[in-house]
């Protein structure tokens, strides 16, 4: 096994420092390896060492000007940064060179809700709906926006919705409604920080973006999917952001 494949074990695990610690052998004997710097600007987000993450990030920056993921996550670091202007400029930035992804929109969005800005956080939730009508944690995002806002009967449409597309009817019992060869797994993925930012523990941030790649082997069970959706939208509660 490579030092990256280590670094990245030790990431799952929630072993941040020891993933920087192999993630670093890895940079001082490829000193030029993009996806290096990438992931370790990623792992010293999780470590709460936004400044260097920063450092990383515009180091990708400089070699890849428009590259919009890169930008993206930038975005977020700058947010934990508490740096919200230049965050907002950025991911209008990364929007404008992908202006058809929904995930940009998606990522934008969280972030205003974050920032306080509900009511642009919902018109880009709207917008990732219409170019992606399927996905549904942008659908269940927006039910919690539309909820702080006491849009109810709104809010309730949304997080239907969204229960419909992952399958899941709390008052119906038998076989799960899902396409096992559908991508339902990507489309779980939209949600900002956990395919973007990668956040960090010290901040209140989602950090569950390993847990949705084995979206489609969990939605094999029932019960399984039950269980996993009320983990989901716990996860995606007001309360927890």
């Amino acid at each position: 096994m490579s030092n990256f494949d280590i670094s990245i074990q030790y990431f799952k695990e929630g072993k941040f420092q020891e993933a920087l610690e192999q993630i670093n052998i890895c940079i001082e004997e490829e000193k030029n390896n993009s996806e290096f710097y990438f992931f370790r600007a990623r792992v010293k987000s999780r470590l709460g060492d936004f400044h260097t993450s920063l450092e990383d990030f515009d180091y990708l920056i400089q070699l890849e000007p428009f590259n919009p993921t890169y930008i993206s996550d930038r975005a977020v670091v700058l947010h934990l940064l508490q740096r919200n202007e230049e965050a907002l400029e950025e991911f209008d930035r990364a929007l404008n060179l992908e202006p058809s992804n929904p995930y940009r929109y998606s990522s934008r969005a969280y972030f205003k809700d974050r920032i306080g800005d509900l009511k642009g956080a919902i018109e880009d939730y709207e917008k990732a709906i219409e170019l992606d009508p399927e996905d549904a944690v942008a659908y269940n995002n927006k039910g919690l926006v539309e909820e702080k806002l006491g849009y109810i009967e709104k809010s309730k449409k949304s997080f239907k919705k969204a229960d419909e597309l992952v399958g899941y009817n709390p008052g119906k019992m038998g076989k799960p409604e899902i396409d096992q060869d559908s991508n339902t797994g990507s489309k779980l993925k939209t949600s900002f920080v956990e395919d973007s930012g990668k956040g960090a523990e010290g901040q209140s941030s989602l950090t569950f973006s390993d847990y949705l790649g084995t979206v489609k082997k969990v939605f094999k069970d029932q019960e399984t999917r039950k269980e996993f959706w009320e983990f989901l939208k716990s996860r995606l509660s007001g309360n927890k952001l």
